[in-house]
């Protein structure tokens, strides 16, 4: 007997009419139409293709066992879940088996958050399995508010509400348009991002889009007790840049008027200032209270996007991310708002003393006429003295810190650099030791070290050190491989005194022989 075909078949949002024509015929021609819904069995899906579903079809109603969290299964709710979805794949199974056709209709789009995956992802390898688009809730939220949701260049960014409010609001901050979906229990965390993304009166609410019930309010104005799962919020990307330095300059402004400034400091409390800022090499723990102050208490951070994404977005806040290679650029533009009074946060990664954003501000303050500016510089861990914590003690004597990158310098200089520290018999801390467009520097490191030192020197790597990706190698100059390092590493090579314990410990004596 040849098996049935199973179709995944998106029905739209809402409105039996936003059905697609193929969606209707092969709802129409199916010899067995499944559903999901909720544990009341209330299925939005199946009153939609209600039009289509012809008489005698065989109907499977699957129903999901919890919708929160919440469970006791030994797995928790992903196991549960896992359960259920492989259940239903065995009722579906047995009908295609059977000969039958199957369709499983899907609100929306089937692979849009849809729960078709689940069954898609164990079946289709056995079955005849396709997938028929449907308008998405997107769609249909951003037609029932009838605004461009996002023009030319805009950025769309789809988020689920079920995010922590200070990552949601990060989010919300740097986009230009977004749709948050997952609503109901999560509704008051999602106004609370939005507001402190400084996104809260630009936002709708849209509530079962295009269906007969269909609600659209300002987010401000919704009570949250009647927000339902099927509801999400658009906030459009129309107008965002034209607008973007006048908001910018408002919210600026807002968050200096709010800003509570101790009586004996307000006397000398610049007008507008850029303070630049050191994040450490990543954990929010490895963050000095002295930043976390900092960027409190100013209305405008800068800098390279990842640098940016690790502040917390709050009320007030204007984000101003850029890319890795612009780096005079954004100081300049750190200048500029601070020169028209705003206080401005310019974040680097690490200490911003270190190979990073502090001297580019000054030098951009010298070359574009901004050096009657303030600017204060306020420390951070660097990524060396991490890497150093996490092997011991390397850099207990003497040592130097040499960047490989010859972006700013000629190899020739870098290389004249190592042979100095290599000769001096100094523990030497290796910054931007590859990258992906520059990947020969760190074998020619090794080998003019090779000339100097012996190939049995200790070497430490360090890879994403402070991350849940975090590794430690310790190895030796000799069998140091070039290929397994990359931009996330930082190398350091010993000292000719430097030891390593029975345990695997690195450190260098502080004194000399």
């Amino acid at each position: 007997m040849t098996a049935g075909r199973l179709r995944g078949v998106g029905v739209g949002p809402g409105d039996p009419e936003l059905v697609t024509v193929k969606a209707a015929r092969l709802i129409a021609e199916a010899d067995v139409v499944a559903y999901h819904s909720g544990p009341r069995g209330d299925s939005i899906a199946r009153r939609i293709a209600t039009p289509y579903v012809r008489d005698g079809a065989v109907e499977e109603l699957l129903v999901y066992p919890v919708t929160t969290g919440s469970t006791d299964h030994p797995l928790g709710y992903h196991g549960l879940m896992a359960d259920f979805y492989d259940a239903s794949a065995d009722r579906l199974a047995a009908h295609l088996d059977s000969g039958c056709d199957v369709v499983v209709l899907a609100e929306g789009d089937p692979l849009f958050y849809g729960t078709f995956m689940y069954l898609h992802d164990r079946l289709a390898d056995r079955y005849d399995t396709a997938v028929v688009p449907g308008v998405t809730s997107v769609s249909g939220s951003a037609a029932a508010v009838a605004t461009g949701l996002c023009r030319h260049e805009d950025i769309l960014t789809i988020l689920p509400g079920t995010l922590p409010v200070p990552e949601l609001a990060r989010r919300l901050a740097d986009t230009e348009a977004a749709v948050v979906m997952k609503l109901g229990r999560t509704f008051e965390n999602v106004r609370e991002a939005l507001r402190q993304a400084g996104r809260l009166d630009e936002a709708r609410y849209v509530e079962r889009a295009s269906s007969d019930a269909e609600r659209v309010l300002p987010v401000a104005d919704v009570d949250a007790s009647t927000v339902p799962y099927m509801s999400m919020v658009v906030v459009p990307g129309k107008d965002l840049r034209a607008d973007a330095a006048g908001r910018a300059a408002s919210s600026a402004a807002k968050a200096l008027a709010t800003q509570t400034i101790p009586a004996e400091q307000a006397v000398n409390q610049p007008a507008g200032e850029v303070v630049v800022v050191g994040l450490g090499p990543g954990p929010e723990r490895w963050l000095t209270p002295e930043a976390s102050a900092e960027l409190a208490g100013v209305g405008h951070v800068v800098g390279y996007a990842p640098y940016v994404a690790r502040v917390p977005q709050r009320e007030g806040l204007t984000r101003h991310a850029s890319g890795n290679t612009v780096e005079v650029d954004r100081a300049r533009d750190a200048l500029e708002l601070a020169r028209k009074g705003e206080r401005v946060a310019m974040v680097s990664g690490g200490d911003a003393g270190v190979f990073g954003m502090a001297s580019a501000v000054f030098e951009a303050a010298e070359q574009h006429g901004y050096t009657d500016v303030p600017v204060r510089v306020v420390p951070g861990v660097t990524a060396a003295q991490a890497v150093a914590a996490r092997a011991g003690a390397p850099l207990g004597g003497d040592f130097a810190v040499i960047s490989l990158s010859d972006r700013l310098k000629p190899w020739h200089v870098v290389a004249a650099r190592l042979r100095a520290a290599a000769e001096a018999d100094l523990a030497i801390a290796i910054y931007n030791p590859a990258s992906r467009s520059r990947t020969e520097q760190v074998a020619l490191a090794r080998d003019l070290l090779l000339e100097v030192r012996g190939a049995d020197q200790v070497v430490v790597v360090g890879r994403d050190v402070g991350r849940a990706e975090e590794s430690l190698t310790v190895t030796t100059l000799g069998d140091l491989d070039p290929a397994s390092i990359d931009m996330k590493c930082l190398v350091m090579v010993g000292a000719t005194r430097t030891r390593v314990t029975p345990s695997g410990q690195v450190w260098t004596p502080r004194f000399v022989d």
